[in-house]
């Protein structure tokens, strides 16, 4: 499976002599790579090299080779990875089958155009958005001579894939200790939830966790983010109604004297209507800052796929108060207002590190353009 993040090595921890292994980022695009079962490896000295050699398998933190050029066809996916792609594909189901419908016709021509920018509007693609896919599409039916509606579906995949693929970046822990993430997104979106699937993650992957438990606001919100720290056996620090920015000072200053490598710091939902409350999230930013130069290292933004075009005046909004540095889009499932994510990529083209499609832990994974492209319309 693609791992979401890189940790860089010390020279200290990186072995004088390496054998030669492919190296799988996050940011490549699987259709262009197989990811190989590793063969059994010896034992590693504990350190970075480990770390790199349990994500990517033997081989890891060598020097990269050259990136392969594009293949006509995608080869095979890891089996793990495959079956998130599957989660994804039932999870895209009612946009997918809404869009899917106007190529059963038997022509190619301008009630078939006037057809995909409906549904392309109903899924919340945007006004901008559709405009450019269905200018993108009509120039690659128009250069490759395709004649057959159902060969217009993949040319679309093409062209989404394209749209959405400067949205592909991968979340670095490592360049930073501790590496600051704090976290916004509006009631109900999900926000406490995805902090504890990343805390999971993280933690699976060697990395020392630390929350920031700043959203005092909500009833219960502390006691949330308290079981995800025990679920996942992580320290939490907490202060019944106290100051978030206070909270979040306390996290950032604990982290760095504990040695942690990453402090979450979990921020009370906000309206973007709400300019005081928006205000005190830039402070919560500005107190970080105090707390640990250059911090916080990543802002991310949770939102509701169920939104659609709300959730873009939502990346814009929180965007313009914290300077967001990624999204994690949730609740994708079951939603047919999946194209809101090309009308991010068309107006405000933050990166999406995270996709979630269910409840369950797993259902949290990194985004891939063509993957979620192929998904949409498969």
């Amino acid at each position: 499976m693609f791992s979401f993040f890189k940790k860089k090595a010390t020279p200290s921890e990186t072995p004088a002599q390496e054998p030669a292994g492919p190296v799988i980022t996050p940011a490549q695009d699987p259709a262009s790579a197989a990811v190989d079962a590793p063969s059994p490896a010896p034992a590693e000295p504990a350190g970075a090299m480990a770390w790199l050699r349990k994500s990517f398998g033997a081989g890891a933190g060598e020097p990269a080779p050259a990136a392969p050029e594009p293949t006509a066809k995608p080869l095979p996916l890891g089996s793990a990875r495959q079956h998130w792609v599957e989660r994804l594909k039932t999870g895209l189901k009612k946009t997918g089958t809404s869009i899917a419908t106007v190529f059963t016709g038997t022509q190619i021509n301008d009630a078939l155009y006037e057809e995909l920018e409906d549904a392309l509007l109903m899924a919340d693609t945007g006004v901008r958005a559709t405009q450019h896919l269905l200018d993108d599409l009509k120039r690659r039916v128009k250069e490759t001579k395709t004649t057959e509606p159902a060969a217009v579906k993949g040319l679309l995949a093409d062209a989404l894939a394209d749209l959405l693929r400067p949205l592909e970046k991968p979340l670095v822990i490592g360049e930073h200790t501790p590496t600051v993430i704090m976290v916004a997104g509006v009631n109900g979106a999900g926000k406490t939830t995805s902090i504890g699937k990343l805390t999971k993650h993280l933690a699976d992957h060697g990395q020392s966790v630390l929350l920031a438990a700043a959203d005092t606001f909500r009833a219960a919100a502390r006691e949330q983010l308290g079981v995800w720290a025990t679920r996942n056996t992580v320290e939490i620090i907490s202060q019944e109604g106290g100051d978030p920015a206070a909270v979040s000072f306390d996290a950032v200053t604990a982290g760095r004297a504990r040695g942690r490598d990453v402090v979450l710091v979990d921020t009370a939902g906000r309206l973007p209507t709400q300019l005081h409350l928006m205000q005190e999230l830039s402070k919560i930013r500005r107190v970080i800052a105090k707390a640990d130069a250059g911090a916080p290292h990543e802002v991310l933004l949770v939102i509701d796929g169920n939104t659609g075009q709300n959730a873009l005046a939502q990346v814009r909004a929180f965007d313009d108060a914290l300077q967001l540095t990624g999204l994690v889009v949730t609740k994708l499932d079951g939603t047919a207002k999946g194209g809101v994510l090309a009308a991010i990529a068309q107006e405000r083209p933050v990166p999406v590190y995270f996709i979630g499609v269910g409840e369950r832990v797993e259902d949290l994974e990194t985004f891939n353009a063509r993957e979620f492209a192929q998904a949409l319309l498969a």
